[in-house]
């Protein structure tokens, strides 16, 4: 199968794996659209949103839809590394067995990820990084197709662990998971509260997926594209002689260059997903928001005069 035969097989199984996650996901198109570009572009997702907005229920829905392996943790500020990467125990033999622990998985959902401290979440993040975790000084392979859906309750902040910068640059997306419509939470009400089951069908298996993946790498990308992507996150930093005046009056620091990275992969994967042979501008303004979101770091002057960190990208762009 050429790529182009490639992209269009990858296009029919996009909208038939979102229709099928719409029978039970009303609305949210967005956050959807975002949390499969993040899978098809081997990147991890950081979902933040209120208590209540079906963030669980979403990556669950997917899960069954790709049929793969499917794993929740809920954090906790008791949480151990051994608790998510698994263990050594004693056999009846007297020999140490390594008992895997709950990232073994393909979707790991990391509930309430800021719950938990450092220690803990940096064990998760070397597993999103290196896709393989270390224990007892062996290193483990964890199965392909790896993706990490972490969950942030925005508004409750006492007992939390915030992610530092670095841990929130492993995030691919920041996606914002805002609330329904009227119309959108009367079809939710209608739909959850009657006792009907809706059954999923599978769409793509994980064999599919990492061949998606390695499709969207091998789509060509024009230069003025990627030239647009790295002026764009020079342009967020307040150091660089390209940075407008938005970004010396709001901002403390700036994107590194992964940032430029996933802005490309996202804009790949933007464009195969819509159908398109190669990327433009206009899937790299797409993919902005939710990669640049997490990556700077406003100052007090932006909190202090209220400029949210969307208004900011904007202005950017």
């Amino acid at each position: 199968m050429s790529d182009k035969e490639g992209i269009d097989q990858l296009v029919k199984d996009y909208h038939e794996l979102k229709n099928e996650i719409h029978k039970v996901i009303v609305g949210q198109d967005e956050v959807v659209d975002q949390v499969l570009i993040s899978i098809f572009s081997r990147g991890h997702c950081l979902l933040v949103g209120v208590p209540g907005l079906a963030k669980t229920l979403l990556v669950n829905t997917i899960a069954d839809c790709l049929g793969l392996g499917f794993n929740r943790i809920q954090f906790t500020p008791d949480l151990m590394p051994s608790d998510i990467i698994g263990s050594e125990v004693l056999d009846e033999g007297r020999n140490f067995k390594f008992i895997k622990g709950p990232l073994f998985t393909n979707i790991v959902l990391a509930d309430e990820i800021n719950r938990t401290p450092p220690k803990t979440q940096s064990a998760l993040l070397e597993a999103m990084q290196e896709r393989s975790v270390t224990a007892a000084g062996t290193t483990y392979k964890l199965d392909a197709p790896f993706f990490v859906l972490a969950t942030q309750n925005p508004i409750e902040q006492e007992g939390t662990y915030p992610l530092p910068e670095a841990q929130l640059d492993r995030f691919m997306f920041n996606v914002w998971v805002d609330y329904p419509s009227y119309t959108e939470e009367l079809a939710i009400v209608k739909a959850t509260t009657s006792d009907t089951k809706t059954e999923l069908n599978r769409i793509i298996s994980g064999d599919q997926i990492l061949k998606y993946q390695e499709l969207i790498r091998r789509i060509p990308v024009a230069d003025n594209v990627l030239e647009y992507a790295v002026k764009l996150v020079a342009k967020t930093r307040v150091g660089d002689e390209s940075a407008p005046q938005v970004t010396k009056d709001f901002i403390t620091w700036g994107a590194g260059p992964r940032a430029s990275q996933y802005l490309i992969v996202g804009a790949k994967c933007r464009a195969a997903l819509n159908g398109k042979y190669s990327p433009d501008i206009e899937d790299v303004k797409a993919v902005a928001k939710p990669i640049l979101r997490h990556r700077l770091v406003r100052n007090y002057r932006a909190d202090a005069e209220g400029y949210p960190m969307d208004r900011i990208i904007d202005e950017l762009l």
